[in-house]
């Protein structure tokens, strides 16, 4: 960990001094979307897996097994099986799109299904996709398509998966081919999603697959999925080639970075410093390697990892941010060395994470300067009743527009999620979606709240939302 990533963790609070009030009457009288730029991606998100249905992957195993105590890998006993049902149904959520009034939409390519075998490619698959992204673009919708969404194929899974360095050149072989079969219709692409999620909840936690508990190889993942990203890039840059809008140029590529608020529970110098080698492992390692080209992960008393990557320095078109919450710092003698909290009397989800929206403004303002347009590729809240969604939408959009105007290059925000889905380890419980899907009646998606919030927004953007 560089000396200036531990600064900047350290200061990212105390530099964000006279930022706007978020002031619920403020917030609420706002006429949210009318502060965005003409042009504005405004969209919804979903990922492969936790949508589609029907994967065989490391997660659709990881489903079904139970740890050394007993329990089950997901809290409320279910499998992905046939999620939403989206492969099947997808004309049907792009007139949930148009609905919304939505511009863009956000979703994943599951890499199980285009490359079930090594070397052996679905032509079937890409076919599907390719309609997806067809119809995205007849309906005046921009697709973001991500290539790694937190799963993998068996294959890649059975050799080890991302401790193994082949499965950089795996993965940058599949990128490049995903790129040569559905880039005339795509100008976005995500390379890798949540890097640091991936590395602490599979490797650190051991919460998710493979199910690891070992902070030196989360660090070693984290440092492979950095590398790997770079390779991704040049592999799509390579066989990406058309102008899919016709604007002169050929695809935008970003990393999906997922960013958290970390604040220190006292003032004391144990919980500060810890709370700064937190937002430096977790926030600040990536977008510093993204910026010089250099991973610099230091783990005290694990780890020190200290390397040039080819291509990593400028292989981002734009970075994408994924903020939902702020934790509480306090120092203990976990693996981890922290406690993270929400302290009482504060606002959270269904799912226990404080609604904080003054973050997404700070990691706005605070990466403003890495030289490239930003892109809210993912912000949403666990609302089972759906009553509070509308006021989360409204306020993490007053975020975004009180940093518009203070010139930070925003270039869109992407909600998530467009339907409710299987949710990782938590499975079918939690309720993340601007539509809800109804798990014992088919899938069939209802209409909640925040659609109408949603619309209203598209309404001050200048969008036309479907009635």
């Amino acid at each position: 960990m560089s000396r200036r990533a531990l600064l900047l963790g350290l200061s990212l609070l105390a530099g964000c001094s006279g930022r706007p009030s978020f002031d619920p009457a403020t917030i609420n009288a706002a006429p949210i979307g009318q502060g965005l730029p003409r042009g504005f991606l405004l969209g919804a998100s979903t990922s492969s897996h936790q949508i589609e249905g029907g994967n065989q992957n490391d997660w659709s195993d990881w489903e079904t097994g139970h740890y050394p105590d007993g329990s089950p890998h997901i809290r409320d006993r279910t499998v992905s099986g046939p999620a939403a049902d989206s492969w099947n149904r997808f004309d049907e959520d792009i007139a949930l799109l148009k609905q919304l009034g939505a511009n863009a939409y956000r979703f994943g390519v599951e890499w199980s299904r285009l490359e079930p075998e090594e070397g052996k490619w679905n032509d079937a698959a890409f076919a599907r996709y390719r309609q997806w992204v067809q119809a995205l673009r007849a309906n005046g919708i921009e697709p973001n398509v991500t290539l790694h969404h937190f799963t993998l194929p068996r294959w890649v899974s059975a050799k080890g998966g991302w401790e193994n360095p082949s499965t950089v050149e795996d993965f940058a072989r599949f990128s490049g081919k995903v790129a040569q079969e559905l880039g005339e219709h795509v100008d976005w692409w995500g390379t890798i999603n949540e890097p640091n999620v991936y590395a602490v909840f599979g490797y650190m936690d051991g919460v998710w697959p493979p199910g690891k508990q070992s902070t030196g190889i989360a660090a070693e993942v984290l440092a492979r999925l950095l590398e790997a990203h770079a390779r991704s890039a040049q592999q799509v840059r390579e066989h990406d080639t058309w102008d899919a809008d016709g604007d002169g140029k050929n695809s935008l590529i970003g990393l999906v970075h997922h960013v958290r608020v970390f604040q220190p529970a006292t003032g004391s110098t144990t919980d500060t410093v810890v709370t700064g080698l937190t937002d430096s492992f977790f926030n600040q390692s990536v977008t510093e390697a993204l910026r010089t080209g250099h991973i610099s992960i230091l783990v005290p008393g694990e780890i020190s990892i200290e390397r040039d990557v080819p291509g990593l320095k400028g292989s981002i078109d734009y970075l994408g941010i994924n903020y939902y919450t702020r934790d509480h710092i306090r120092q203990d003698f976990s693996p981890s060395f922290s406690h993270k909290y929400v302290p009482e009397g504060r606002e959270t989800n269904d799912l226990g994470w404080e609604i904080y929206p003054e973050g997404l403004y700070l990691f706005l303002k605070r990466y403003a300067n890495l030289g490239v347009p930003l892109v809210v590729t993912e912000n949403g809240m666990d609302d089972r009743t759906g009553e509070r969604r509308p006021y989360f939408l409204r306020s993490h959009l007053y975020a975004v527009e009180r940093a518009v105007a203070e010139g930070v290059p925003v270039r869109g925000y992407f909600h998530w999620s467009l339907l409710d889905n299987f949710e990782w380890a938590e499975g079918y419980e939690p309720r993340f979606g601007l539509f809800r899907v109804d798990w014992t009646g088919g899938q069939a998606r209802q209409t909640t709240p925040a659609v109408e919030a949603f619309r209203d927004v598209a309404r001050h953007l200048g969008l036309t939302p479907t009635p």
